[in-house]
Formats: structure tokens, C-alpha cells, sequence
């Protein structure tokens, strides 16, 4: 007779919240691939999480899948506005400067990177690269604007830069 081997806890988990979670998602997405999709990526996380840090060790498990599940909900909303964005975007350029369909797809691809490189960085840093980089201002206006000393808008700049860096190696 052999003794019985605990089951995996992902898998246990995933059999008891899965059809719970979908549901859940069903309702947020109002669309069932998309919830498919997402309730998917969520044990996915799952699996790449230290187990001391997971589901497994919580007395309310529905709770931290609730958690995770947002998280990629609210990523998959940032992800389709960035796309019709570049969509819109698409549509207002002339026939003759309409990037090919390789093209769009890498671009759109660099655009989800930026986003996510953006949310990265701290909510001042973040502020201080973008009124540079896209209200075109000065390091002296933008402490100003910011109520930080120019010194700190170097630092903040120099912390944006090299997540920039980052990003295209």
C-alpha cells in the first residue's frame, strides 16, 4: 500500500476557486474569452510566486486571487487603451506614411513596454520625465512646477534615463 502524495497546492487550489473566479471575471469583463484569459494568467502568477507568499498559506484564498485577478484586469484595461490609442493614432496618419503591419506590431509592442516602464518608476520621477520629455520643459521650470530643487529633478531625470536605458537593451 503506498502512502497518498499530497497534492500539488496550485492544482487543488486551481480546482477549487477556478469556476468561481472565471465567474467573477465573467462579470467584471463581460466577455468570456478575455475572463478565460485572465483567470488563466492568475494561477499562472501563482506559479511564479514564492510559496510563502501565496494563496496557500491564506485563510481566505478567494481574496488574494480577487487581488491578483485585478491587477491583470486593470493591466488588460491600460493594455487596450494604449492599443486603440495607437489605433486612432493609425487611422489620422496619411495613406503613404501608414506603417506596415510588421511595423505597427513591433511599435505596439515598444509602446507596451514604455507604458509599463512608466509605471514602474515612482509617481515623482514619472512626473518629472514626462513634463520633459513631453511638455518640453526645462530643469529649472520643472522643479518649479514640482516644488523640488533642480538638483532633484537631475536625480529623478537620471533615474527615468536609465530605465530607458533598460528598456532597449
Amino acid at each position: 500500500m503506498h502512502a497518498a502524495i499530497p497534492s500539488d497546492p496550485v492544482a487543488q487550489l486551481y480546482s477549487e476557486h477556478h469556476g468561481w473566479l472565471l465567474g467573477w471575471l465573467r462579470r467584471k469583463l463581460n466577455s468570456a474569452d478575455h475572463a478565460a484569459d485572465l483567470a488563466q494568467d492568475t494561477f499562472v502568477r501563482l506559479l511564479t510566486v514564492p510559496a510563502e507568499r501565496t494563496a496557500f498559506n491564506l485563510r481566505e484564498p478567494r481574496a488574494y486571487l480577487t487581488t491578483v485577478a485585478q491587477r491583470l484586469v486593470i493591466d488588460h484595461y491600460r493594455r487596450q487603451s494604449l492599443e486603440q490609442a495607437w489605433l486612432d493614432t493609425l487611422a489620422l496618419m496619411p495613406e503613404p506614411m501608414t506603417p506596415s503591419l510588421e511595423e505597427r506590431l513591433i511599435i505596439l509592442e515598444m509602446l507596451h513596454k514604455v507604458d509599463a516602464m512608466l509605471d514602474g518608476l515612482a509617481p515623482r520621477v514619472r512626473s518629472t520625465f514626462l513634463l520633459s520629455q513631453l511638455e518640453g520643459l526645462g530643469y529649472a521650470a520643472i522643479a518649479t512646477r514640482l516644488h523640488i530643487s533642480e538638483r532633484t529633478v537631475k536625480r529623478y531625470m537620471a533615474q527615468a534615463f536609465e530605465q530607458c536605458i533598460l528598456l532597449i537593451a
